[in-house]
């Protein structure tokens, strides 16, 4: 379905513009959540870009994880919609009698979608090639990025978080939300009171080590866990109680250093096969003279966005990143990669002179935008080609299914404003932002940009925007 006929219309009502600045005017003075914080927002006629509301619009503010509009929308202009990541594997050896003499490497050219089923149909070519054994080691090659694994502002305590995870050109995701980088927990309780919890890991892997701590308790007792992770350790402590009966907890964690644990699970697949590995495991680079075996392709950009953007996925910006920089730049960094951004964003009539980029995911606090140079984007975007690809991947107001919905699928429900509201949502300690596309009441689509800084509770900013869109919605 493409969803530029559901939102862009085809006639041009006018607007009580006198009307809407009153009533938000109002709400931004009056909201008691608002006292002391700084509202950035900037309104748009999507049909020509007219700013026809402006509340310190031109005012530099932590966007959160409204950046990512500016890396999905670079990304697609660089890259395009039909971009792949792949994934070789090579060998510098020979193959005798089912056995490789020689080495057999895993290049990794930034795919954050690898699975542990993609490792087995690796696994499982080998085999029908009729590899039985390997003399030599297996050897992981990170090097089409750098290796720096951190953005730089972000917080150590974010550090086990899947949403902080490490960044590597070889990496491997739990599930089809593609969190690279992490493992899923889950923890649900035993069959009786005293009994420790159950706790199953996806990949079922031994490259993390759990020690459960955690207990089952009565059924009115306290359904409390929590998960640490030992910093540079891939040791994983659960701590806490389940009532009996209750209905289990699932968590992501990031783990300590991603190329490894793609190659863990490269292994096992190999050992599910039958093929059995002599040498080590290790990291290294692979020689020029090394010939491709098997290559894995990702799915396209245009479908990588959807969990990337309705689920604000961190790994995929700063992967995104770290692509631009090695494909425009052949340097996969964040330094060239936010270089190769920049430029980009030039050309949607961005003034990058007002923009500080520090990461390609908003998790920085020192990230800076104006809410004009969002609304900017939003209405410069919709002449590109890929455009349908870029509206897609934001969350739709009150649509409850996941990858519809995304991060505003508990929102916005009310007639005026579900499935009405196409957002890209932000939220880090103090901050909460919301940018996108509202078709109104009268037929028009309005463009918008909300950020709202240095607010005592986040969550409370969530009930503001609801408001002041509600309120553009109506017109």
């Amino acid at each position: 379905m493409c969803f530029l006929a559901t939102i862009l219309p085809q006639t041009q009502p006018v607007l009580a513009v006198d009307n809407l600045a009153q009533q938000l005017n109002q709400l931004l003075n009056e909201d008691p959540d608002l006292k002391g914080a700084i509202a950035g927002i900037s309104i748009r006629n999507a049909t020509n870009g007219e700013v026809i509301y402006d509340h310190l619009g031109d005012v530099r503010l932590r966007p959160a994880s409204n950046m990512k509009l500016f890396t999905a929308a670079a990304a697609l202009s660089v890259l395009g919609e039909d971009y792949t990541f792949k994934t070789e594997v090579l060998t510098d050896g020979t193959i005798k009698k089912k056995t490789l003499q020689g080495d057999l490497y895993v290049k990794g050219k930034g795919d954050p979608t690898l699975l542990k089923e993609d490792f087995d149909k690796m696994a499982a070519d080998l085999k029908t090639m009729g590899i039985q054994k390997i003399t030599g080691h297996l050897i992981g090659d990170d090097t089409w990025y750098d290796d720096i694994r951190y953005s730089v502002d972000l917080p150590w305590s974010d550090e086990q978080t899947y949403y902080g995870a490490q960044i590597s050109a070889l990496t491997a995701s739990p599930t089809h939300d593609y969190d690279s980088g992490s493992v899923m927990i889950e923890v649900k309780p035993g069959n009786h009171e005293g009994d420790k919890g159950e706790v199953a890991v996806t990949p079922n892997t031994d490259f993390v080590k759990i020690i459960n701590q955690t207990a089952t308790v009565a059924k009115d007792g306290k359904k409390k866990l929590t998960y640490e992770r030992e910093h540079a350790k891939n040791t994983i402590t659960i701590t806490g109680t389940l009532p009996v009966k209750s209905k289990g907890e699932k968590e992501w964690i990031g783990v300590w250093e991603p190329t490894r644990y793609a190659l863990a699970l490269f292994k096992q697949s190999l050992a599910e096969q039958g093929i059995q590995l002599s040498g080590k495991v290790k990291t290294g680079t692979t020689p020029t003279e090394a010939k491709i075996v098997h290559t894995h392709s990702s799915i396209k950009l245009s479908e990588l966005l959807v969990p990337f953007m309705k689920l604000s996925n961190n790994g995929h910006a700063e992967t995104l990143v770290k692509e631009m920089g090695r494909v425009v730049k052949g340097e996969g960094s964040w330094e060239k990669g936010l270089e190769v951004m920049e430029a980009e964003l030039a050309k949607f009539g961005i003034n990058t002179e007002t923009l500080v980029l520090r990461d390609g995911s908003g998790i920085s606090h020192v990230n800076l935008v104006p809410s004009s140079q969002l609304s900017q984007l939003l209405v410069a975007v919709q002449q590109q080609s890929w455009f349908p690809a870029f509206l897609h991947s934001l969350p739709v107001a009150g649509a409850s299914e996941k990858m519809e919905g995304g991060s505003l699928r508990n929102r916005m429900k009310g007639p005026d404003v579900r499935g009405k509201v196409f957002a890209k949502t932000g939220t880090i300690s103090t901050v909460s932002t919301i940018s996108g596309y509202v078709t109104t009441k009268s037929g028009q689509t309005l463009i918008f940009s909300i950020m709202l800084n240095n607010l005592m509770e986040d969550a409370k900013g969530k009930k503001v925007e609801d408001k002041l869109i509600s309120i553009i919605a109506s017109h």
